[in-house]
């Protein structure tokens, strides 16, 4: 039997900031600059900062293409996935491929380190939407929490963050991801707010850990304790919210396929896959009962929400 080519897209998935998203994924498992202990995606390997084209870009651009012919309606293209998308060195002109065939906003979630390079910054100018995280502002916290390459500094990333608001037409829209214990701390907070005047970006969204981390400890912040963080940061502020969806998506064809594409990429619920997929939660809890059955996934519980992930054997 010929090898089947690998998916380098999943969803829509239903997001909290962007609404129903086609995700991109170009990399390799956990191909990441760090090995942040809040990771959805599990304990990291080895982190590179090597820039490569670990996937062929035509192959990604043609399973774009296809998505977008086919429908359902996509309100965001997000490059997210399996690891730091601009270590791939294709990003660009991927990006700019799109552009060509649709007006969807094309949205870059990253952990900032590609933005300490000149070429990295250049081909991100491309998108609608930057989400660069910012979870430490000191050398103490950002190896504790993000636990980066050797070659990454907290200082290259300011100062790339800062370069880039620059040189950037399109909306930024800084992720601040709070740990319970790590970088919830008064003196942290008040070296994060200074720092955010610098970067001056258009929303500062702060998150907790939600989904199962790559560390146990790794805990989450209470709503009361991100509302007073809020406050003491101010100006555009804003804590990323539940999401609702609009409308009731279209169905894919093969909604097995799609459930193991999804879980592929990160820890989801069933109501998650319910959302996607546009499929009755019934139908999508039997067929999630099989793939159990059949080790394709394993459960997780987290914070009284069961989550799946594909079974090790699968992954």
């Amino acid at each position: 039997m010929p090898n089947q080519k690998k998916i380098h897209i999943y969803g829509p998935v239903p997001s909290r900031r962007l609404g129903f998203s086609l995700g991109v994924d170009i990399l390799p498992f956990k191909t990441c600059s760090m090995n942040c202990i809040y990771c959805q995606l599990g304990a990291g390997s080895k982190t590179t900062v090597r820039r490569k084209e670990y996937i062929p870009a035509d192959d990604v651009l043609d399973q774009i293409k296809n998505a977008l012919a086919r429908g359902p309606k996509i309100e965001a293209i997000t490059f997210s996935g399996s690891g730091e998308p601009t270590l791939h060195s294709g990003i660009g002109k991927i990006i700019r491929q799109i552009k060509k065939m649709t007006k969807i906003p094309i949205v870059v979630l990253t952990n900032s380190s590609g933005l300490t390079g000149k070429k990295g910054r250049e081909d991100l100018l491309g998108a609608d939407i930057v989400v660069p995280s910012l979870d430490a502002v000191t050398p103490e916290v950002f190896s504790r929490i993000n636990r980066p390459h050797p070659r990454l500094t907290v200082e290259k990333i300011v100062d790339g963050l800062i370069k880039f608001r620059q040189e950037f037409a399109g909306q930024l829209w800084l992720e601040v991801m709070l740990v319970k214990g790590v970088n919830d701390g008064l003196g942290h907070l008040k070296k994060l707010k200074e720092t955010i005047g610098r970067i001056k970006p258009d929303r500062v969204q702060l998150n907790t850990v939600v989904r199962p981390p790559a560390e146990r400890y790794a805990r989450p912040l209470g709503h009361r304790e991100l509302e007073k963080i809020k406050t003491f940061l101010g100006r555009d502020i804003e804590i990323i919210a539940d999401f609702k969806p609009k409308e009731k998506r279209a169905s894919p064809e093969n909604i097995r396929s799609a459930i193991l594409a999804t879980v592929r990429r990160r820890p989801v619920t069933a109501r998650d896959i319910s959302l996607s997929l546009g499929k009755p939660l019934e139908e999508v809890s039997k067929h999630l009962s099989r793939l159990l059955k059949e080790k394709k996934v394993k459960a997780a519980i987290h914070k009284g929400s069961t989550y799946f992930k594909p079974a090790p054997s699968s992954a």
